[in-house]
C-alpha cells in the first residue's frame, strides 16, 4: 500500500512532467497566410458585430415603440388643449 508521500509524489512527478511538455517549444509546422487570416478575422468580427445588432434591437425597438407611443399621447393632448 503506497502512503500519502507516496501519492503526493506521483502527483507532483505526473504534474512537472506535463509542465515540460506544455511548455517545451516545438515547431507547428503551421502556416497561415493572408489571405485565411483575414478571412479569419472577418468571421470573428461578423460574430461579435452580430451579437451587438442583436443585443441592440432586442434594447433599442421597445424603447423606441414607447417613446412613440407617448409622442402619440402628447400630440392629441395637445390637439385638445388647442381647441
Amino acid at each position: 500500500m503506497v502512503g500519502r508521500s507516496g501519492v503526493f509524489q506521483k502527483r507532483a512527478a505526473a504534474i512537472s512532467l506535463i509542465g515540460a511538455l506544455v511548455f517545451s517549444p516545438t515547431a507547428a509546422l503551421a502556416y497561415i497566410g493572408p489571405g485565411l487570416g483575414a478571412g479569419a478575422i472577418a468571421a470573428v468580427l461578423g460574430v461579435v458585430g452580430s451579437i451587438f445588432l442583436a443585443v441592440f434591437a432586442v434594447l433599442y425597438y421597445p424603447i423606441k415603440r414607447m417613446l412613440r407611443k407617448r409622442r402619440g399621447e402628447a400630440k392629441t393632448e395637445a390637439d385638445e388643449a388647442a381647441e
